[in-house]
């Protein structure tokens, strides 16, 4: 059995962000606990079919050779260790390999992200979402009505980020919320050799740039800065990439244009961003995200 390891990326994944179990969840969300205990029993041996975040699993599990075990998918889920059970199931039917799991059977469970050492956490649970950024790790509601991640590129792990909020603080957010764009736009200008102050996700593109360094020449990782920034507010965001050392493959400076059309030409494994409608966009064209910290996220 595995250990952690201080450079291995561990993602904690809900049940329902990575297999298709919206029907399942119906029953559970009306109360009836013991009747979605009894279907999940019942169907124990009926694979259960890929979600939204399954590709994302997929491709980074394909990190892992014969060498080395560069990446763990760990099962954190409000579901009973019954229904555990089918998710270990359906993880062997799909080919993606599961080894751990914690089932809190409708408790919130992301306390238990501390000891896995998860530098990434998925989620359907809108409060565990936000219970686990507000304990400082990156986390995103996986909009289960998304678009599933394409096939043309199997080599590849791809994935986009918002700025503001997501990969950087809110900081210059707040600016924008609280005086409008042209106060945004010279804040920035007059800002722009001073890093932003790094946001919930940049943990986590981090930790993708080490398992690019350390992993297989088999798979690769293309990462994608989309954000409503435009000239001159985007050479502050470039600025605190290259200050942190880290680039990204394409970056796209979209000035308020709607991200979901781009995002569908990229063709992520998945996109990450703060604002709703945002994400409830790109979740017509690709799998979707939402990072529900920040100043837009405010009394939501």
């Amino acid at each position: 059995m595995s250990v952690f390891a201080d450079d291995k990326l561990v993602v904690a994944i809900s049940s329902r962000a990575l297999f298709n179990f919206e029907e399942e969840n119906r029953i559970f969300e009306s109360g009836d606990a013991q009747a979605y205990m009894a279907l999940q029993l019942q169907r124990l041996d009926q694979p259960a079919r890929p979600g939204i975040a399954f590709s994302l699993m997929k491709k980074l599990l394909a990190f892992n050779d014969a060498q080395a075990q560069r990446v763990e998918v760990v099962i954190l889920s409000r579901n009973d260790p019954v229904s555990g059970m089918r998710i270990f199931r359906s993880g062997k039917a799909n080919e993606i390999k599961l080894e751990r799991g914690v089932f809190t059977q409708g408790r919130s469970p992301f306390r238990y992200l501390k000891p896995l050492q998860a530098k990434l956490f998925l989620s359907a649970n809108a409060e565990d979402v936000k219970e686990a950024l507000a304990a400082g790790f990156p986390a995103a509601r996986v909009l289960t009505e998304s678009v599933q991640a394409g096939a043309n590129y199997p080599n590849e792990v791809r994935i986009a980020f918002d700025g503001d909020a997501v990969l950087f603080s809110d900081q210059a957010e707040r600016v924008f919320q609280d005086r409008g764009l042209d106060a945004f736009q010279q804040h920035e200008s007059d800002n722009v050799l001073q890093p932003l102050p790094e946001g919930p996700f940049k943990p986590f593109l981090v930790a993708l740039h080490r398992l690019q360094a350390s992993g297989t020449p088999a798979m690769k990782i293309r990462t994608a800065l989309v954000t409503a920034r435009s000239a001159p507010a985007h050479e502050r965001a470039i600025r605190t990439l290259m200050h942190w050392n880290i680039h990204v493959d394409e970056a796209m400076f979209l000035g308020g244009l709607p991200k979901g059309e781009f995002l569908r030409e990229f063709e992520p494994d998945f996109f990450f961003d703060d604002q709703t409608r945002h994400v409830a966009h790109a979740a017509q064209h690709v799998p979707a995200g939402h990072v529900s910290g920040g100043i837009t996220n405010q009394g939501a």
